[in-house]
């Protein structure tokens, strides 16, 4: 009997339903589990507002309740990151995210490692069900990535035959995302603080994605540079000046050409 019960919950089909989550609807509060994953979560929000990339219409956070309501009981899960391209208008503030009754299916969810449980792996069907088979199964969101901060492993998981396959980056170590028109990829290096591997965006042309120091270190070098320029032209011009001098030519009298 046993045997049977198992067999007949493995090849349960769940009955999923799209509905906002009721008002009352109390959300878990689960605190962030290291204080590396909001600089990441921003970092990449940061990028793609500053290359004005981010329209009114989009949904882009982190640790934010995704939802669905399985068997009829509802399900939330928090992705570090996560990105719609189009999320219905709302008149209050947006406590969470109902795919196809608030909108389109996210495009990409990640989640970032921050410790050795395993849960953005979990297959777990029963309720409440692990992520990957969340995301997978039941959201079947296009793209899933798993990001380990200490070491840069980024994991690029596509959905293909209602399966996660795991994708290999391109020579350059980049995943090109269609739905953004962008690439993502890690690098290692410095930003508020914290030292290590980072998630970044370059674009079609491989151009990477500024944050707002480096762009205002990108400001400050061409400004150096125009200041440069024009010293060049000033010092060019005195030398100029000079030599007609020697020649007996009053620079300040030429004749109009």
């Amino acid at each position: 009997m046993t045997a049977q019960l198992s067999i007949a919950s493995i090849n349960h089909q769940p009955i999923v339903t799209w509905e906002p989550l009721p008002k009352d609807f109390q959300l878990e509060d689960d605190p962030v589990e290291n204080d590396g994953q909001p600089l990441l979560a921003g970092a990449l929000r940061e990028s793609l507002e500053l290359s004005g990339l981010i329209q009114p219409q989009m949904l882009i956070v982190s640790n934010f309740g995704l939802c669905a309501t399985i068997d009829e009981q509802i399900v939330v899960k928090a992705p570090d990151w996560l990105y719609v391209a189009a999320a219905n208008p709302i008149e209050s503030t947006r406590r969470s995210y109902t795919p196809h009754a608030e909108g389109d299916l996210p495009a990409i969810v990640m989640e970032f490692l921050s410790d050795i449980d395993g849960s953005e792996y979990s297959v777990k069907r029963s309720f409440p069900p692990g992520k990957w088979f969340f995301y997978e199964q039941i959201l079947r969101v296009p793209i899933y990535v798993i990001f380990e901060p200490e070491g840069g492993l980024l994991e690029f998981y596509q959905l293909k035959n209602d399966r996660y396959d795991l994708v290999l980056p391109d020579p350059d170590g980049r995943h090109w995302i269609a739905a953004m028109n962008l690439f993502l990829g890690t690098w290692r290096g410095e930003k508020e603080g914290r030292s290590g591997y980072w998630l970044r965006w370059w674009d079609e042309s491989g151009t990477l994605l500024p944050w707002a120091v480096e762009q205002i270190e990108q400001e400050r070098q061409r400004a150096e540079q125009e200041r440069q320029r024009a010293e060049q032209e000033r010092q060019q011009k005195e030398r100029l000046m000079a030599y007609l001098r020697l020649q007996g030519i009053d620079p300040e009298n030429l004749p109009a050409s």
